[in-house]
């Protein structure tokens, strides 16, 4: 199917974007690495060098290089959130003011995280709530549960659906690298089911849900469960998951049809895979990449949504494949003529008000 008018414009300001930072991250690795360029080392990424004092040590240099880095992943961040905000009013549609309590989960040897409980209406009414713990999406490395869009849906969806939206504001990397965001993860479950009667949560009633980097977590999380404790978990709910970290899922056909090229495409994909995981051999780990486990078997009732013009959907594909073979209750839908990011354009796309709703009917399914 074309691709919806709607992304036209955006198509052209993405394909610039993705153009002009490739062609910048080659000119600053080639005057790096010559010896006679005329720029300065802070233009060519390079630490300066001081004059009074004598050059850098190499652990000096190193200090230098970290904090540049650590101040462009503040500014790019920064640049995300505001980049959010300003979708949720132009194509997004805002959530309603619910009520929210925040808590602190401790995580054995690894950072604590945040947790924010999205109560439905009918909570409070003396009868026990589903739940499912949430993830958001963003590359593992932007992205929070204070993101306008992703607030804003988890909202909307608790709303609606009548299940509490349990979202957790894992570590993001590279400052917190993979398994960290899995242990947080498992952490929360762990807090969720041990609090639940004082939550007022139902636990035989509860699943797990994310989108993109959050689905890759999610889908993580149920192995980990089955693997270490076992809590009865009754669904998951897998948005544009990335669940093979290797890349070799990958389906660069979607990006080639945006007029994308596979190398730039490639390119993106595995710098999120450097950022996320310390050694890039891990991505064979089944808890970084659950596509890769041996078994499946046990896992929840399984809910994928892909998109058409989404390298990401030959992952969606192949772990709906899998879990099937595995015996697992699991459904795959692929939503044509949409991009990766299409649940967040509810204002303005009958495809994403349409994503809302199916996500809606699938946390449903919790009441039975």
């Amino acid at each position: 199917m074309p691709l919806d008018p709607f992304f036209a414009e955006r198509l052209r300001v993405h394909r610039r974007y993705l153009l002009d930072k490739n062609v910048r991250q080659v000119r600053a690795r080639i005057a790096s690495l010559w010896p006679f360029s005329r720029e300065s080392p802070r233009s060519a990424g390079e630490a300066p060098e001081p004059t009074a004092d004598g050059p850098l040590t190499p652990a000096e240099r190193s200090s230098v290089k970290t904090g540049a880095r650590a101040s462009a992943r503040a500014r790019h961040r920064k640049a995300a959130l505001a980049w959010d905000r300003s979708e949720l009013k132009a194509v997004g549609t805002p959530g309603p003011g619910i009520r929210t309590t925040e808590h602190r989960v401790e995580v054995p040897g690894h950072p604590a995280v945040r947790v924010r409980v999205y109560y439905p209406d009918a909570s409070g009414s003396g009868t026990a709530t589903p739940a499912v713990l949430a993830f958001f999406g963003g590359a593992f490395r932007i992205g929070s549960i204070d993101y306008p869009t992703t607030d804003a849906a988890f909202r909307r969806r608790a709303d609606e659906s009548g299940v509490a939206i349990v979202a957790v504001d894992y570590a993001l990397a590279p400052e917190q690298r993979y398994p960290v965001a899995v242990e947080q993860a498992y952490a929360a479950l762990q807090w969720l089911f041990a609090e639940a009667d004082e939550l007022g949560m139902d636990p035989e009633r509860i699943g797990v849900a994310g989108a993109s980097a959050g689905a890759n977590i999610a889908a993580a999380l149920t192995l980990v469960n089955r693997d270490r404790a076992g809590y009865p978990l009754r669904l998951q709910i897998l948005e544009v998951p990335v669940v093979d970290l290797t890349g070799k899922h990958l389906d660069l056909r979607a990006t080639r049809a945006l007029g994308i090229p596979s190398v730039i495409a490639l390119r993106e994909l595995r710098s999120v895979v450097r950022t996320y995981l310390p050694d890039k051999a891990r991505a064979r780990e089944p808890y970084a990449s659950p596509l890769l486990a041996a078994s499946h078997e046990g896992l929840p009732p399984t809910v994928i949504l892909t998109a058409e013009y989404d390298p990401l959907r030959g992952d969606g594909v192949a772990y709906g494949a899998a879990l099937r073979t595995a015996g697992v209750d699991a459904s795959t839908v692929q939503y044509l003529g949409v991009t990766h990011d299409t649940a967040i354009f509810t204002g303005v796309l009958p495809a994403a008000r349409r994503w809302h709703a199916d996500v809606v009917t699938a946390l449903r399914r919790l009441h039975d």
